[in-house]
């Protein structure tokens, strides 16, 4: 049972640092609804800082991909 504890709670940090859960049920073998589940349980039991947390890492990958795209653009577009 502890092994499959630490399982899910690895697939969960996948999905929390933002990749997809049909990417990572994919990768797994494993059915998308069955992550959704671990997802949304968890989600249910998360402490607010736990909440606050993954919001954060939310915000912060969005951030990244802007400054991603921006320096692609800058990067192509020499002055």
């Amino acid at each position: 049972m502890r092994k499959y504890d630490e399982y899910k709670r690895e697939v969960l940090r996948k999905i929390h640092d933002g990749q997809s859960v049909a990417g990572v049920a994919r990768e797994l073998g494993v059915a998308e609804n069955l992550l959704l589940n671990w997802k949304r349980e968890a989600t249910k039991f998360s402490s607010d800082a736990e909440r606050e947390n993954i919001a954060l890492r939310k915000k912060l990958r969005e951030v990244e991909m802007e400054r991603d795209t921006l320096k692609v653009s800058i990067a192509g577009n020499p002055q």
